[in-house]
């Protein structure tokens, strides 16, 4: 059978009815679900679906029970006054302190973003006239609503700085609507193009209009492909958006994914177009040409592009999985002109930046970031010295402009935001974010560890200085491995509260993830994705063989991708755990293409519908993995109801299912956000509540408090 059957089945014989076991002293009495005899025959398997009902969150029985759901949530972690008094207290001192990104250049411009105390959204602003100008304020998403739920999604100057095009959403949706602001006079403009989701802009060096991403109007595609076919637009100023010509995409499958940007001298423009999460197809144009001609379309792998002095320079991992940077003149693209500048590192090449007429190259070596710095040539000049293992982040430049901007955090260290001078190698500090936690306290190492194929994988591990390792620490394991993301050291700060209680924090750098190039990704994606699971777990040992903690006193968390990691491990070794915080996760594998945009994720984890790829769904989804009469760890799924990345069904349908057969007093928690969504443009103080649910339940799992009444 090579599609998905319209068979189902109500046969008693083929699906046991679940009951929910009573409640204990630590065992929550859970709302009822409904048990359907629902059998769906699936490429030959007969495969259940008794919570299938739950999938449709318009309905009033749905809707009910996820009240009831939330209810019993707040009723066990609201029991904990003390220690969320403390919590919230804490949380709120380290999120008072300011957060600063990296600016960017525009014309004399510098634009850059700041969150100060008591703000849900960071601010943008404006150095007019240079970089020591006073900062003015641009857009502050704080004034777009009472309640903080109407969100600032993306923004993108013009050219000469004059006007900056942004997004605006509600509710977490992403959902979001192009506006037009002057950014002297703070007004915005009558220009409003709704359907810009993560909308790309490619503005004319004039300011005068842009290429622009948007999503067909409703009506004009078939029910549900209004979330696809993503395209590229043309808008001049003072023409109605409506007439906006089509510039690129007609005639692609819908599931792919256009972008358009400005090379850093304004003279070139790229079209990026991908359909798979390993390669992409790349155009371009002079900004005097009407037309994008192709420069790498239809060749395994990816391209960025960036133009100087009439040279176009690649950053691909095409023929090296590790990347490399290709050269070329800008009026003979063809890949017979490409010569190798410079070839593959040891570490990957993560972005590339032209300024100041050098190449910036973002490295990641061993899953931790260098910066190198290489002449026009090809030849290596030098490198930027960072403080200590961590992650670079915002790296901007311009080939014209003698400047490099970047932020550069890691666990302890706190973000920083520098300023480096191509011509004198000045590293300058511009801002670094000031908290109230004693930094030298905690201690970080890199440990490696045998995954169970023999593959040798890292993992980051931190604690205080003076921690024994006794087998008996309370520790978190946070992982992600998909979509060629990167699990780096990063600055935390709900984290101290935990590591002050002794507790430890791992992060492991597991295969899907981008760590050490596209071989890495792809041993972890499509039919290779137990690999990613089988490291969580050997992550999980390894912090047990060495002396770290033990099951019992173990956590492990993740969300999205990651949701779907500690779901499948926790399934697979139940034993091995003992809480699990699973945050906006896909979880029915079998399922998640025909829900919000999933069928982007497709080329990762592969299409249901199809035989070979069932096989390997069917074999790890979490909700269909789930089995009776085995002892589950506690969980507490998290969850949005206007969540347009990952339906808050995955959740609703797991939390029902293992409330109805695991064996264990363990709690299975669900809660679901209202007003939110993926993660996207969330309010702090959404947030704030989110840490402190997730820190009580941990604390109380792990045996760092007791219950109150206990």
């Amino acid at each position: 059978m090579s599609r998905r059957s319209t068979k189902l089945s109500l046969l008693t014989c083929l699906m046991p009815v679940f009951i929910a076991q009573p409640a204990t002293a630590e065992r929550p009495a859970y709302p009822e679900a409904r048990v359907d005899n629902l059998v769906e025959e699936l490429h030959g398997v007969q495969v259940p679906d008794p919570y299938r009902w739950l999938e449709n969150g318009d309905d009033a029985e749905v809707q009910a029970w996820t009240a009831a759901e939330n209810a019993l949530t707040r009723q066990q972690l609201d029991r904990f006054e003390t220690l969320r008094s403390e919590l919230r207290e804490r949380l709120t001192k380290l999120y008072s302190a300011t957060y600063t990104a990296p600016p960017a250049n525009y014309g004399n411009k510098y634009f850059f973003t700041r969150r100060e105390a008591g703000q849900d959204h960071s601010i943008v602003y404006v150095r007019l006239d240079g970089l020591n100008d006073d900062p003015k304020v641009v857009i502050n998403p704080n004034e777009f609503s009472e309640d903080g739920t109407v969100a600032l999604d993306w923004w993108v100057p013009s050219p000469d700085g004059s006007l900056i095009a942004y997004g605006k959403s509600e509710s977490g949706s992403e959902l979001s609507t192009l506006h037009l602001r002057d950014v002297r006079t703070g007004t915005d403009l009558a220009l409003k193009i709704p359907y810009t989701r993560a909308c790309a802009i490619g503005w004319d060096p004039d300011s005068q209009g842009f290429h622009y991403t948007r999503y067909p109007t409703p009506g004009s595609v078939a029910p549900g492909d209004e979330r696809y076919n993503r395209h590229v637009f043309y808008h001049k100023f003072g023409t109605n958006w409506e007439d906006d010509p089509e510039i690129f995409g007609k005639g692609l499958p819908k599931e792919v994914w256009n972008d358009v940007s400005n090379s850093s001298d304004n003279r070139y423009q790229f079209i990026s177009s991908s359909r798979d999460w390993t390669k992409n197809d790349l155009y371009m144009r002079s900004m005097d040409e009407q037309v994008f001609h192709p420069v790498a379309v239809g060749l395994d792998g990816e391209f960025k592009g960036d133009t100087h002095d009439g040279k176009l320079y690649l950053l691909t991992n095409y023929k090296a999985p590790r990347y490399r940077v290709l050269v070329c003149d800008v009026d003979n693209t063809d890949e017979n002109n490409w010569r190798e500048l410079i070839p593959e590192h040891d570490g990957v090449i993560r972005d590339m930046v032209l300024a100041g007429g050098k190449i910036v190259m973002h490295v990641m070596e061993n899953a931790y970031s260098q910066l190198r710095v290489y002449n026009l040539d090809g030849s290596r000049e030098t490198q930027i010295k960072l403080p200590t293992f961590g992650t670079v982040d915002g790296l901007s430049g311009r080939s014209n402009l003698s400047e490099l901007f970047f932020k550069f955090e890691s666990f302890a260290y706190p973000p920083t935001v520098y300023h480096y001078r191509m011509n004198t190698k000045k590293l300058t500090v511009l801002e670094q974010m000031d908290v109230p936690a004693k930094l030298d306290n905690y201690a970080m190492n890199q440990v490696w560890f045998e995954s169970k194929d023999g593959t040798r994988v890292p993992m980051f591990v931190v604690h205080t200085k003076g921690m024994k390792k006794d087998g008996n620490n309370p520790t978190l394991l946070y992982g992600y491995g998909g979509f060629n993301g990167i699990s780096s050291p990063f600055f935390w700060r709900s984290l101290f509260d935990w590591l002050d209680r002794g507790g430890v924090f791992a992060l492991a750098s597991i295969r899907g993830g981008g760590e050490f190039g596209k071989e890495w990704h792809v041993a972890g994606r499509l039919g290779n994705k137990q690999n990613t699971f089988d490291d969580f777990i050997a992550a999980a040992e390894k912090l047990i063989a060495d002396k770290y903690t033990c099951p019992e006193r173990l956590a492990i968390r993740g969300g999205s991708n990651g949701g779907l990691l500690v779901g499948a491990v926790m399934v697979q070794r139940p034993e091995l755990f003992k809480a699990v915080v699973c945050e906006v996760p896909l979880l029915d594998m079998l399922r998640y293409h025909q829900r919000e945009i999933a069928r982007l994720w497709i080329p990762e984890y592969g299409d249901p519908d199809l035989p070979k790829d069932f096989k390997w769904l069917y074999a790890y989804s979490p909700y269909q993995n789930i089995r009776p009469d085995t002892a589950y760890p506690s969980v507490l799924f998290r969850t949005a109801e206007s969540d347009s990345r990952v339906d808050p069904m995955h959740a609703r349908k797991m939390a029902a299912r293992l409330q109805a057969v695991s064996t264990s007093d363990n709690p299975v928690l669900l809660w679901i956000e209202p007003k939110a969504g993926h993660g996207a443009g969330q309010p702090l103080s959404k947030y704030l509540d989110g840490q402190l649910d997730i820190w009580t339940f941990l604390l109380w799992q792990l045996g760092v408090v007791e219950a109150p009444g206990a």
